[in-house]
């Protein structure tokens, strides 16, 4: 994350860093993606963080979110050659948000990927054969079976744990 953040400032890294952490989205992607890859994570930590993120007084460091939520998706270390490093999923979700040109070049390539597979095995993609369950009423998503199809679909991740699946049209 370091060396993607010196792409934007290479003087200012870590409050770059700093800066995306507050954010109550990236807040809350962490939290979820600890909950399915942490068996030792610590939700009720993560809930006070998520309480409080996107405040103006809110800061958070990846320090303090690993020491506080027993967190492994990013590692600090500090020092000369130390930085911020993140597993992928939560690189990505810096990078986009770092620059919205690289969220629209990875929008893109998902719709190339999936054209191209598609093509392949001679079917389309698209909103309702994904979920053929959501009703759409007077631009209305029956939220309750998106929630029960996202249920399935996330049970049958290795290393899944059930916890809390709450969407809204905000998440869509």
């Amino acid at each position: 994350m370091t060396d993607i953040a010196r792409f934007k400032d290479s003087s200012s890294t870590d409050i770059i860093i700093q800066n995306w952490m507050r954010n109550r989205n990236t807040v809350e992607l962490l939290g979820f993606w600890e909950v399915m890859y942490n068996p030792n994570f610590k939700p009720f930590e993560f809930e006070g963080f998520r309480k409080l993120a996107g405040l103006n007084s809110f800061v958070l460091t990846p320090k303090r979110w690993i020491e506080t939520t027993n967190a492994i998706g990013i590692i600090s270390k500090p020092g000369r050659f130390g930085g911020t490093y993140a597993h992928k999923d939560i690189a990505c979700h810096f990078a986009m948000w770092l620059s919205p040109e690289f969220q629209i070049y990875l929008i893109k390539e998902f719709q190339r990927l999936k054209e191209d597979e598609n093509e392949r095995l001679k079917r389309e993609w698209n909103f309702q054969r994904t979920f053929p369950e959501v009703k759409l009423n007077k631009q209305k998503i029956d939220i309750s079976i998106l929630k029960e199809k996202s249920k399935a679909l996330l049970s049958q991740l290795p290393n899944y744990r059930p916890t809390y699946l709450a969407l809204s049209l905000e998440d869509m």
